[in-house]
């Protein structure tokens, strides 16, 4: 938990003091809400209502969406942002497409997400995580991971530069991808005619 503070305080700093607007993909327990204390409106999309259930943390949400497809098409946020998520996606471009259509003319997008498929991300979960679980249920917690994350560090990187024209890349504690823990991404200048093909495709596939 205290190596993933790395990620949550990346994406912290890069707010700006005053009346900014963020929206959080995935909040879950609502736990980065305690990292962001000077924007105007927070609103947040998380489908699974019993990670925030009764936190103390919801009176600082302006609204919670279930799905980011939920989230009314004419609001423009200057951040949206995720933590330890996009990883977990099996819709990870609509996901990013969406939220570059939401994003107002000067925003940013940003994610921090584990190091997935380099080498020390791979060597630090089974040298500690990996032995405890194998010693308290006798199973691979390599299988588990496999379908956990369903999207290694670099096909998330693809994603986003596909959808933007300006990404940047910070790396803990080494900047490479194969002596990394988590990976830091922050984009801006979507590519409007890439992200509206897509969610048109969507939209159709739903019709």
């Amino acid at each position: 938990m205290r190596l993933e503070m790395w990620m949550h305080r990346r994406v912290s700093e890069a707010g700006r003091p005053g009346d900014e607007t963020i929206l959080e993909i995935g909040a879950g327990t609502l736990n980065h809400v305690d990292y962001e204390t000077r924007c105007r409106r927070y609103d947040a999309v998380e489908p699974f209502r019993e990670l925030y259930a009764g936190s103390s943390r919801l009176p600082r949400i302006a609204a919670l969406y279930g799905d980011i497809l939920d989230v009314p098409a004419g609001n423009r946020y200057d951040r949206i942002l995720s933590v330890a998520v996009l990883e977990h996606l099996t819709d990870l471009p609509a996901v990013v497409a969406r939220g570059a259509a939401l994003m107002a003319p000067d925003g940013i997008f940003q994610a921090g997400i584990p190091s997935e498929g380099g080498y020390l991300w791979g060597a630090a979960w089974r040298s500690t995580t990996g032995v405890l679980f194998r010693l308290r249920t006798g199973l691979g917690y390599g299988s588990l991971m496999r379908y956990e994350h369903v999207n290694s560090a670099k096909e998330i990187l693809e994603v986003v530069r596909y959808f933007f024209s300006s990404v940047r890349v910070r790396r803990f504690p080494f900047p490479f991808h194969n002596l990394s823990l988590y990976t830091y991404l922050e984009a801006a200048e979507p590519r409007k005619e890439a992200c509206a093909a897509y969610l048109h495709r969507i939209a159709d596939e739903r019709r």
